[in-house]
């Protein structure tokens, strides 16, 4: 009796910070995930602060060449993100993600020490510019000091973004609809945050390093990712952590080796199915504690889905190798993962349009009047835009949109994660067909202006335009980056949910990448037949940017038609049920 007393009270499978059993009632609850979304303001604005003028500080102090500046920005930003995937395998196999984000905050903190230590002493940086001194790039020593800071930042980064958005979500209880519900707030205010730390970085410090110094907006960051850490912590008594059971990237490769050499004896799926229902002990009796919530017992499975049938393989009765031996949930929970990989992969395309118009379209705002009254607004600090839509959205997203689409729909949801990110996917259509307009509008006002060929005086056209496919592009990253977040926790076997949430960043992190890819292929092709490259000169008025516009417009709708290819013939974990 004193046993079924404690499993009712008990989080199973969870632990306090203490390493104690989580208890119902005293852990959990939207109360600890509120500490989360304050430490996520302080953790953006701590890395957005100097990521978002970063190509200047290097240009301007490390005097490094414009594109040199520029991939090194975007090879810091990508290993950043990409980084995610270790926090999120770290938090799943041998850590809680409680102490994976303390960790990779001290990590950071002692990276963003070393960046400001360096751009507060001179003898750290290479010497001034000036007539009789040529400027010499940052070399050496001082080279690796900066690039040292830069990369225990990106590590940083990357385990904060791979365990703590998991964290936040795994405060509430999946097996009721209350907790669901509450989850999918959970996700919106996240993305809500993280662009209230955006905000912060990209008008505030940016204007402290502008006119301060580059030390104070290091220094600013420093003390954001110092506080974050208490504010962590005061929440520690609220919070339940899921216990770590083991590598999730073992178990993946496990399967596929094991369905693998099956398939190389003619042992076929069919057999195997025979086989496992003969003696379906064997095959449960591996299984692990997690997931065992209340009210998911059907998660226990006696035979493998038809799906991804190649994989049944792998629950052979006798092996060639019992190191390899397989349970039934261990399968499925493999196919899962290999069902969410091209939802993942057509996220890619919208991550690489993010990543154009943070580049060409701050340019293009460059080139026009950014006065507003009698304040003049540097270019660094104009995706303030996308920031601001996004927290003017996120509110109204969950507390009007989501209620009148639950009314109508009569689902728990009322806007499912696929149809989610399928709208954002669209609105990226949008964004892309509206920055080409835009730029054939400014291209005819600077020929009108005859200014076309003179890149150093301001058009007489006012910034706010840019503002448009800004519009698109903030309700584009609302829809997709939160939906991902929720889809991929919620679809992922509970063993590998930070690793699958850490999927979304590294979406980001190739965008980036494949921005750059698609620039380079873009001016090789062009530049081959038609003699001058689209994106290429210093001069942004002779770019051909509306014809690449257009066709990051026509390649984002194939990629939608790709998308929806795999939404619909997707089916949701536990409901056997498509998008619809």
């Amino acid at each position: 009796m004193e046993l079924e007393q404690n499993q009712i009270t008990r989080w199973e499978g969870y632990v306090n910070w203490r390493n104690k059993p989580a208890l119902r009632g005293r852990h959990g609850g939207m109360l600890a995930a509120s500490f989360v979304l304050v430490v996520e303001v302080l953790e953006n604005l701590a890395f957005l602060a100097n990521a978002s003028n970063l190509v200047l500080y290097m240009i301007q102090y490390m005097h490094m060449s414009p594109s040199k500046s520029a991939n090194n920005v975007t090879n810091f930003m990508g290993t950043a993100f990409l980084l995610a995937l270790l926090g999120g395998f770290l938090s799943d196999a041998f850590f809680t993600t409680y102490q994976i984000y303390l960790i990779s905050a001290v990590i950071e903190f002692l990276g963003l020490i070393i960046l400001t230590v360096q751009a507060r002493a001179r003898s750290l940086k290479p010497r001034a510019c000036d007539p009789s001194t040529p400027c010499h790039e940052v070399s050496g020593g001082k080279a690796a000091m900066l690039y040292a800071g830069l990369y225990l930042v990106a590590l940083g980064v990357g385990g904060i973004k791979g365990s703590l958005p998991a964290h936040g979500a795994e405060q509430f209880d999946e097996a009721t609809p209350s907790g669901r519900k509450q989850r999918s707030t959970f996700f919106n205010y996240f993305v809500f945050c993280l662009s209230c730390g955006a905000l912060i970085a990209v008008t505030f410090v940016v204007w402290v390093e502008d006119n301060k110094g580059w030390e104070w907006g290091f220094g600013i960051s420093t003390i954001s990712i110092v506080l974050s850490i208490p504010v962590f912590l005061a929440g520690s008594a609220t919070y339940r952590s899921k216990i770590p059971s083991g590598s999730p990237l073992t178990t993946i490769f496990k399967v596929l080796v094991a369905a693998s050499l099956s398939g190389c004896f003619n042992r076929n799926s069919s057999s195997a199915v025979v086989n496992m229902n003969s003696s379906p002990s064997n095959l449960i009796s591996g299984r692990k504690q997690e997931g065992k919530e209340a009210g998911i017992a059907n998660k226990e499975r006696q035979a493998p889905t038809n799906t991804l049938k190649f994989l049944n393989r792998a629950l052979e009765k006798n092996p060639m190798c019992s190191s390899v031996e397989c349970t039934v949930e261990q399968v499925e929970d493999v196919k899962i993962v290999l069902k969410v990989l091209p939802i993942f992969a057509c996220t890619i395309m919208l991550n690489c349009c993010l990543a154009q118009l943070s580049t060409f379209s701050v340019e293009q705002a460059a080139t026009m009047n950014t006065k507003l009254g009698s304040l003049k607004v540097p270019p660094s600090s104009l995706p303030i835009f996308p920031v601001i839509f996004i927290m003017i959205l996120a509110p109204v997203y969950d507390h009007i949109i989501i209620p009148f689409a639950r009314r109508v729909t009569k689902t728990e949801m009322g806007i499912s994660h696929l149809q989610r990110i399928g709208i954002g996917l669209v609105l990226s259509i949008v964004a892309m067909a509206v920055a080409a307009v835009v730029e054939v509008k400014r291209k005819r006002v600077a020929t009108h202006s005859g200014l076309l060929d003179d890149a150093t005086k301001p058009l007489p056209i006012t910034f706010f335009w840019i503002a448009f496919q800004y519009l698109f592009l903030g309700s584009a990253d609302l829809f997709t980056l939160a939906g991902l977040l929720e889809f991929f926790f919620t679809e992922a076997p509970s063993s590998m949910r930070s690793l699958a949430t850490s999927l979304s960043f590294a979406s980001l992190a190739v965008g980036y990448y494949l921005s750059s890819a698609i620039v380079s292929i873009v001016n090789s092709v062009t530049g081959n037949t038609s003699h001058r490259p689209w994106l290429s000169g210093a001069n942004l008025n002779h770019y051909d940017l509306d014809r690449f516009y257009w066709l990051m417009c026509v390649l984002s709708a194939l990629n939608f038609l790709h998308y929806l290819f795999w939404a619909i013939k997707y089916k949701y974990r536990g409901t056997g049920t498509s998008t619809g």
